[in-house]
């Protein structure tokens, strides 16, 4: 590692998973570059509430708060429709984009880190090739139990990227057997996702609900994911409908916005929940754990999940956690001292959960001792190791 200087990392975005473990590595680095994909269209909500494009806009994408000093960050823009065939050739153009970036700005590095396969891990694959350094790509979700089984083409690339690569790094043994289904002799470690400790921990409940501006007598459930269907968060909703007829004082925050927020209001009209069950928008990083603090319980009710770090942030705050058998959470919640499961797309069992978890006494100092296990200071230490052998 000695001889390393400079890292590249490509990546989609800048914030939460991909910007706090870039930041832990800077230590390691005398200068980092960060090149995050964009696409210009997203924009058009600056000025149209189209709130599906409002987590794709610049200023979602890329958080500077708090970067340190040797971290650069600059956006490669393309425009593309989403759509299949759009989003297979753009692996090539963000290549390109990318190239140009590098030149403009005079860009050295000495390792790549690429964070998903597509289109990034297809850019550190080509770098790899054309600049003979060593690349490490970390499959992060549906860049890996998806996009490789959708059909022929789409596996034949995503192997070239794994296959490329120097490193796998992915984030949960449940995406470990989606890439064992595949024809891949790179080396390969699970290392999960971590949690910022310097923003998540825990903090006076009843404060977060006076700032929040909401009840302190009630029992506050919390849920915090894009209203995308795989979020699951009708079956949350239908499952808080049983909730309320054994308890009224369940109040619900769910945090996050998405196509689906028109069909996820109506269907809370439609089951008059909504003095108890609030759609409160996308809130800004920092302001999350204010909401998870609030809680007495945190609720994930995700078909699908490559890790779930919302599950470690929370547990971070000493909360426990409902969730659901999605690939990721039950690999988190190990114990039920820290948190129930069930499976998926039932909000009977759903229901049941969230009402015995509000009965029981939970440990929250131990849950929260639990999520250390999980803080991007230790995670990154383990990212630090798949350097090292990539340069044995």
């Amino acid at each position: 590692m000695d001889n390393l200087k400079n890292i590249l990392f490509i990546t989609h975005s800048y914030n939460s998973f991909q910007k706090d473990p870039i930041n832990e590595m800077s230590k390691y680095f005398e200068n980092v570059e960060v090149l995050v994909r964009s696409n210009p269209i997203a924009e058009i909500a600056n000025y149209i509430p189209i709130h599906s494009l409002d987590r794709f806009k610049l200023s979602a994408k890329i958080d500077k708060k708090d970067s340190p000093s040797n971290v650069s960050i600059c956006s490669t823009p393309i425009v593309y429709a989403p759509i299949d065939l759009e989003y297979k050739k753009l692996g090539e153009r963000h290549f390109k984009e990318v190239e140009k970036s590098l030149k403009k700005n005079n860009i050295k590095f000495d390792i790549v880190h690429s964070h998903f396969t597509w289109s990034a891990g297809y850019v550190g694959a080509k770098l790899k090739e054309k600049y003979d350094i060593p690349f490490i790509v970390t499959a992060h979700g549906y860049d890996i139990y998806h996009l490789p089984f959708k059909d022929e083409d789409w596996k034949k690339r995503i192997e070239y990227v794994l296959n490329s690569a120097d490193h796998i790094i992915t984030v949960s043994n449940n995406n470990l057997e989606c890439i064992k289904k595949l024809d891949v002799k790179t080396p390969v470690s699970v290392i999960p996702n971590g949690y910022n400790n310097k923003i998540f921990y825990p903090m006076n409940k009843l404060d977060c609900r006076s700032k929040l501006g909401i009840p302190s007598n009630k029992k506050i459930i919390v849920s915090v994911g894009n209203l995308a269907e795989i979020k699951g968060h009708k079956y949350l909703i239908s499952a808080l409908s049983e909730v309320i007829k054994t308890k009224k004082d369940v109040y619900c925050y769910i945090v996050g916005e998405g196509a689906l927020k028109n069909k996820l209001q109506k269907q809370i009209d439609k089951l008059n929940l909504n003095d108890n069950v609030k759609l409160v928008g996308a809130k800004p990083h920092d302001e999350i754990p204010i909401w998870m603090n609030a809680a007495d319980l945190f609720v994930l009710p995700s078909l699908k999940e490559s890790f779930g770090v919302v599950t470690v942030e929370a547990l971070a705050c000493g909360k426990p956690v409902v969730s659901t058998y999605n690939g990721g959470s039950e690999e988190i919640l190990i114990s039920e001292n820290y948190g129930l499961l069930c499976e998926p797309k039932n909000p009977e069992k759903l229901a049941e959960n969230i009402l015995n978890a509000i009965k029981k006494d939970w440990d929250n100092e131990n849950i929260s001792n639990y999520s250390k296990e999980f803080t991007w200071d230790r995670i990154s230490k383990q990212i630090l190791n798949a350097y090292k052998n990539v340069l044995k």
